[in-house]
């Protein structure tokens, strides 16, 4: 078989070289649009993580297999894919753990200020001080602090159980309406943004999450509230969160936007209090760690085609 692989570059450094077993394989770091056609023109297997694979592109190459490295679809033309029995297969569950992490370092990072105190000893100012501590800025526990998660899903009960470790009380929103047979309390969005001195969004992108938090949500939420997303970008509305950060002292953790990379206009730069606002580029469910999982998923599921399951 020959196995392509048209965005390297999102998998970062792990080793793809495992690829070479089903025959002949090709590593492009980055692909265009246009490039694609081409790219997949005598390719068996592609592997992709955000190049979209058309309707156009399955019409003109003879793929028998699409693999995603990634747990959503909506590159891929699943239904044109289904029409022309070509199976698609992504994974699921590789970066939890990694996730979670991420999102508590990015909340623990705005409650205990570590950017302003790593500045102030960076600058000298601690080796200038007279006394042993600082303490121009409040740092705050999770201990006590009502967290509410919206979407439990897999990432999002693992977060749950790790606000509960640090003593949190936990509550959820579930948009779909299925969640069920969890250890927390279950309430309306409109009462968690109200109560909830922490919301973490864990929810996919669709019909009913889109839009989800805009300035009527902000305007109900708590001052000095933390809202972190590491769900989606489009779940969250970008200038109505600049505005909140500015007029209601709002904090926010950010993993993902509409647009990514993120434009150079988004308001999300212009914003007045900036420490309150952690940004990182989409990298909540990249650790290392995660990256390997999912790269031996890739390699199960082409495995699997082969031997027929």
């Amino acid at each position: 078989m020959k196995v392509v692989c048209l965005d390297a570059k999102t998998l970062g450094d792990v080793d793809l070289s495992v690829f070479n077993q089903f025959g002949e394989f090709v590593c492009y770091q980055t692909t265009k649009p246009d490039e694609t056609i081409a790219r997949l023109k005598d390719a068996d297997v592609v592997i992709t993580n955000k190049v979209l694979i058309t309707k156009d592109v399955i019409d003109a190459c003879a793929l028998k297999l699409i693999c995603i490295t990634a747990t959503g679809t909506n590159n891929v033309d699943m239904a044109y894919a289904k029409e022309k029995s070509i199976p698609v297969k992504n994974v699921a569950g590789y970066s939890t753990n990694s996730v979670t992490q991420q999102t508590f370092a990015s909340i623990l990072a705005v409650l205990n200020e570590v950017k302003f105190y790593d500045d102030y000893v960076q600058s000298g100012g601690w080796a200038k001080s007279d006394i042993f501590v600082n303490l121009d800025r409040s740092i705050y526990e999770i201990s006590g602090k009502k967290f509410g998660i919206i979407g439990l899903g897999e990432i999002g009960r693992n977060v749950a159980n790790v606000a509960v470790a640090f003593g949190a009380s936990v509550c959820y929103y579930s948009p779909s309406g299925n969640t069920q047979d969890v250890p927390y309390a279950r309430v309306e969005l409109e009462q968690m943004l109200k109560e909830c001195d922490i919301i973490s969004i864990h929810a996919p992108l669709n019909d009913k999450t889109k839009g989800l938090i805009g300035s009527g949500e902000f305007a109900k939420m708590k001052n000095g509230a933390i809202l972190a997303n590491f769900g989606r970008g489009g779940i969250v509305d970008e200038k109505a969160l600049a505005d909140a950060i500015d007029s209601k002292n709002i904090k926010a953790c950010i993993d993902v936007l509409v647009s990514e990379p993120m434009n150079a206009d988004n308001p999300l730069l212009n914003i007045k209090n900036k420490s309150n606002l952690i940004i990182t580029p989409h990298i909540a469910w990249g650790s290392y760690e995660a990256r390997v999982r999912l790269i031996e998923k890739v390699v199960i599921n082409i495995k699997d085609f082969i031997d027929g399951k």
